[in-house]
């Protein structure tokens, strides 16, 4: 989660997705959450508001079912953080997606 944390969201994909795809269990979908969460950041990072947007949904949808933690992690708390962010992300719009503040992407932390 290091590499999310430090906005590395090119890295954090491709480790999380050997993770993902090295797992046989349910925890496996949590890994694809939150590698669907950076994505969706990389995204927004390169002014690509559809896909921004799209695998951020679908990454915040991925990780309701691991609430409020799993594995130690604070899932609560990244899906608040992450749901902020693309309601922000909606409200700017696609001609103004590099405009979002980065200082908000959540950072993936340990259950307290």
């Amino acid at each position: 989660m290091e590499e999310f944390n430090e906005g590395e969201f090119f890295e954090c994909h491709e480790y999380l997705e050997d993770a993902w795809m090295a797992e046989s269990g349910r925890v496996r979908f949590l890994y694809q959450g939150i590698l669907q969460v950076g994505v969706g950041f990389y995204h927004q990072q390169n002014g690509n508001w559809r896909g921004a947007t799209g695998v951020l949904r679908s990454g915040i949808e991925r990780l309701r079912e691991f609430e409020p933690d799993t594995l130690g992690l604070d899932v609560a708390k990244l899906v608040r953080e992450s749901e902020s962010c693309l309601e922000e992300l909606e409200r700017l719009g696609r001609g103004r997606v590099r405009e979002f503040d980065t200082t908000r992407i959540p950072r993936v932390e340990p259950f307290r």
